[in-house]
């Protein structure tokens, strides 16, 4: 073993083990060591709000393999051949006598461990936002296992029934659900005018706050922490903001993350402009004896071909497979991310991938969008979902650039489906003819996925001419005169009337249509409503056909009350 490639990693969690792993199938001589600060290696971060709900036991869950083995050190060690050294924080990196300093934690001895090959995963740390009270008691920031078991213990303690989460991100709003699960009121504090902002587009989020709400969350938006307030035993108690005051047994802060980078640009290692580790995409940094992997650096993004910060423990296991593969001697590359991200929350699944409608015009791309809503089997079948789906396309050559759903039914299939094609460049018509599969118990014919591509393309070819559901609610809330064309049926329309008691409403059933045209008026705008948009646009078609011009509402109201 003596004259066996030296392997040291700096990082213990999703990239580093993974880098560790890898590394060991590919080389059974080399000795690999994994620094890591923490109290555990190799944990299941994104279960931490679920550890909070108790859907997950225990912290030991969360270490555990499909067959019941934990991985702690003895298991690196017996069944890998992998020296995990925790509560040992790497200090310095001397790239010249190609050595690690690192300090354990609980004696405070210093080692200084040699290697051949170094692996940078030190991931990203909490952003701590300059608001006074930060160091009061209770306030947590959910990074680690510790951080989840402090806010159990919290809620245990204290008998919490108030929380405030700083912040509307994917882990705030998993940190909701989390405590409803516990019996805890939530606040939540966003800055932005949105939750999930420059993840989702508003109306995504619109319908998204809705069911929070619904759920007894109190959402706020556009509002600014300013200070959080102590009792006389140092103990959070309020939280106070731009527009109010609310109680608080205890504080979550979730504002995002930093890449932890310090060692790195200690050693003298090339930072970018946007304060991560610079990589190739082979990993290696610019000492081409060290490479880098997970919250620490940045990706390429295969939509816009620029590089983006999209911190997630599925890119960092791959960064660790790719890292492995070249220090042993291989010659992998990383191409990049698109930003896949699935959430749960209040009963809703919430997914994304490639661009938002906002970051594809940001980065000078004229889009084209359309909004979809049904249900995940054929609608025959019993214990049908909702969903609702919306694509993103470049209006000049149809290319999808993102997509994102919503609903209780089964929209992470069909996500992983638009990923895999927005990574080829597919186009809307290439979507539209995807071979996906189908029986009633899964999905219908033309799948809801099909539809909304197919329905998109129609737009890319001026066949259909649609409003989105947030314009058409902005038209309600206004007193501009137009006529909506509600071609439901009258017990559709009973149950839920799009504007009760206004002049501006005509229903014409889409039965009597075709024999009742005339009653269309000719000298006002006319926006065709149903019930999800199919119906409407048939009817938009037909006068478009007659010459008569019209839009049609994309999502009718299926979505519509999904907004309030």
């Amino acid at each position: 073993m003596g004259n066996s490639k030296k392997i040291v990693i700096i990082g213990g969690v999703a990239c580093g083990a993974k880098a560790a792993a890898r590394a060991r199938r590919l080389d059974s001589e080399a000795e690999i060591t994994i620094l890591e600060r923490g109290n555990y290696a190799s944990y299941a971060g994104c279960g931490l709000p679920f550890l909070i709900a108790g859907a997950v036991p225990s912290v030991d869950t969360l270490l555990t393999m499909p067959w019941g083995a934990i991985r702690d050190a003895e298991f690196f060690k017996n069944t890998k051949g992998i020296n995990l050294l925790l509560r040992t924080e790497a200090l310095k990196i001397d790239r010249e006598n190609k050595t690690v300093t690192a300090k354990n934690l609980d004696t405070g001895e210093t080692t200084d461990f040699p290697y051949d090959k170094l692996v940078i995963a030190s991931g990203a740390n909490p952003v701590a936002p300059p608001i006074e009270g930060m160091d009061l008691k209770n306030v947590f920031q959910l990074r680690r296992p510790d951080d989840a078991v402090g806010i159990l213990n919290c809620i245990e303690e204290v008998d919490a029934e108030n929380a405030v989460i700083v912040g509307g991100g994917r882990i705030a709003l998993e940190v909701v659900d989390a405590l409803m699960a516990q019996a805890v009121d939530s606040t939540i504090i966003e800055l932005m005018d949105q939750v999930l902002p420059n993840v989702v587009d508003s109306d995504i989020a619109g319908i998204l706050t809705v069911q929070l709400r619904k759920h007894g969350a109190d959402v706020r938006t556009g509002e600014r922490v300013e200070k959080l307030v102590g009792d006389d035993n140092g103990n959070v108690c309020k939280v106070i903001t731009s527009k109010g005051e609310y109680k608080a047994d205890f504080v979550v802060v979730a504002v995002g993350v930093k890449p932890n980078v310090e060692i790195a640009r200690e050693a003298g290692l090339d930072i970018t402009d946007r304060g991560t580790i610079a990589v190739d995409d082979r990993l290696r940094t610019s000492d081409p004896d060290i490479y880098a992997g997970g919250d620490c650096i940045l990706n390429d993004d295969l939509v816009t071909g620029g590089k983006s910060y999209i911190p997630l423990g599925s890119t960092a296991n791959k960064h660790g497979r790719v890292i492995g593969t070249n220090i042993t001697g291989g010659d992998a590359t990383f191409p990049g991310v698109l930003g896949t991200g699935f959430m749960k929350t209040v009963g809703l699944n919430v997914v994304r991938t490639g661009l938002s409608s906002a970051i594809a015009e940001k980065n000078g791309y004229k889009i084209e969008t359309f909004l979809l809503s049904g249900h995940d089997v054929s609608h025959f079948y019993p214990g049908g979902k909702d969903m609702i789906i919306k694509l993103i396309a470049d209006a000049a050559d149809g290319r999808i650039l993102g997509a994102q759903m919503i609903g209780a039914g089964n929209v992470p299939r069909r996500l992983d489906a638009v990923a895999a094609m927005i990574t080829f460049k597919a186009t809307a018509a290439q979507v539209g003819n995807l071979d996906m599969g189908y029986a009633p118990p899964f999905a219908s014919a033309m799948d809801l996925l099909i539809h909304a591509a197919n329905s998109l393309q129609n737009k890319l070819d001026g066949i259909a001419v649609s409003m989105s559901i947030m314009d058409f609610k902005k038209k309600l809330e206004s007193d501009k005169d137009f006529c909506i064309l509600d071609v439901r049926a009258e017990s559709e329309i009973e149950r839920s009337p799009v504007d009760k008691g206004n002049s501006r409403v005509l229903n014409i059933p889409i039965e009597r249509f075709r024999d009742e045209i005339d009653r269309v008026p000719k000298d006002r705008d006319v926006l065709v409503f149903c019930a999800t948009g199919t119906r409407s646009y048939e009817v938009q078609r037909a006068l478009a056909m007659a010459g008569r011009e019209s839009v049609f509402v994309e999502g009718g109201m299926h979505v519509l009350e999904k907004l309030g």
